[in-house]
């Protein structure tokens, strides 16, 4: 079946359609993903209506010939996938979550097309721009197949992005442009049928990116700094837990095993956020604790990824992500913060006094009079 893009062929113009004004700042840390998921014009309405999309353009990748036109794409004889180009800002929306939005979009089972929409250039893909866009493309499918959201075998390819070609411009923004036709195309594909049968409510919804830092003025001195002052105070693996949302290696960390009294504090800002008094041994190879020294400086939001629902924990100024907190802890409160070693640091309590903590020394001189 030919794509409903056949509707309408006013012209072959592949003019790229304008991009936002944008800051110096933005355009600097701007970052490209291709997605093929069918129809583009289904797709690219799918991203741009999440924030920290800047635009979605319709276009066809992965193919031998140069700048193709949708008549010879839509033949099946360039190798080219209807795909889009999507341009986000990765401090509002993550690779992580362009990942969700496209999986619960798409039929991954479907190796001949996409929903109406038949033949080899509607068939699903992830092109990877580079190797950690692979990696978290990788470990994405693979939690979905082990998710068991489906019981055939997800057949959606991962390979690297090549040439993309924009599509004519009659293409871009065709929802918005041609909404009528657009949404007789969409609800007779069986598209969002699928995607309600599938997901429900899920599809509609979106880890946040991340709640806005509380105003720190109860607590001036703990302040986010400049992203770039981040990156050159932190490690890679530091940036990538806090800043990005990543997880550590379990039993491969600095504080799961520690087991002085002390304070830990937010690597980013010095917040204090948990006591060894609250610290226990979980077996999970992560530093775990049963509660924070004050629970109005932990900000926690649904997370969505890798399709389960957890509970994240952040910090309050900072903002870093910190680890997730779990309703299978001891006593008193059977909770577990499970946190990442790389989003902390430790303050021994014979240090507290000098680093600007000594208002946390009493806690362990009523712990040795108990």
């Amino acid at each position: 079946m030919a794509n409903a893009c056949s509707l309408q062929q006013p012209n072959a113009d592949q003019t790229p359609k304008p991009t936002p004004d944008l800051t110096e700042a933005q355009k600097e840390r701007l970052q490209l993903a291709t997605f093929a998921g069918g129809c583009f014009w289904c797709t690219e309405s799918d991203f741009e209506k999440h924030d920290g999309v800047i635009e979605a353009v319709s276009g066809y990748a992965g193919g031998s010939v140069e700048n193709p036109t949708y008549n010879q794409v839509s033949s099946g004889s360039t190798g080219h996938r209807e795909a889009v180009q999507v341009t986000f800002d990765p401090q509002v929306i993550s690779y992580e979550q362009l990942l969700e939005i496209f999986w619960e979009h798409i039929n991954p089972t479907d190796g001949g097309g996409a929903f109406a929409d038949r033949g080899f250039q509607y068939t699903s893909a992830i092109f990877y721009q580079n190797d950690e866009q692979r990696q978290l493309a990788e470990q994405s499918k693979a939690a979905l197949e082990a998710s068991g959201k489906f019981d055939k075998p997800i057949v959606t390819k991962i390979l690297p992005a090549s040439q993309f070609y924009p599509a004519e411009e009659y293409h871009q923004d065709y929802y918005k442009k041609n909404p009528l036709k657009y949404g007789l195309y969409r609800s007779g594909s069986g598209r969002d049928d699928f995607i309600a049968e599938t997901w429900g409510d899920e599809a509609k919804t979106l880890s946040a990116p991340g709640p806005t830092p509380a105003e720190a003025t109860d607590r001036p001195e703990y302040t986010k700094p400049p992203e770039a002052e981040i990156k050159s105070m932190l490690t890679d693996l530091q940036y990538k837990v806090t800043q990005k949302e990543g997880t550590e290696k379990p039993f491969d960390n600095e504080y799961w095993d520690e087991h002085r009294d002390g304070i830990y504090v937010d690597i980013v800002s010095g917040e204090p956020l948990f006591s060894s008094r609250d610290k226990y041994e979980s077996g999970t190879g992560w530093p775990s604790f049963t509660q924070p020294l004050d629970a109005g400086d932990i900000v926690t939001k649904e997370d969505r990824k890798l399709f389960s629902v957890r509970t994240e924990v952040r910090s309050k100024y900072a903002d870093s992500h910190l680890g997730h907190v779990f309703e299978d802890g001891p006593k008193p409160t059977g909770l577990r913060y499970c946190l990442n070693s790389a989003a902390l640091r430790f303050v021994p309590k014979e240090d507290l006094e000098k680093e600007g903590y000594g208002e946390y020394v009493g806690l362990f001189e009523e712990q040795a009079e108990t």
